[in-house]
């Protein structure tokens, strides 16, 4: 589920999770361990 929140497009982590049929804390690991696949588009 893709939200908008002050302009910006958002998918969260637990919606990920979800997605991949994995637990949130593992989508967060990987967000952390691959910084270049998840860029900071702010």
């Amino acid at each position: 589920m893709i939200i908008e929140i002050r302009g910006q497009k958002v998918l969260l982590d637990s919606d990920v999770a979800k997605v991949y049929e994995v637990e949130t804390r593992d989508v967060n690991k990987a967000v952390k361990n691959n910084p270049d696949k998840f860029p900071n588009e702010s």
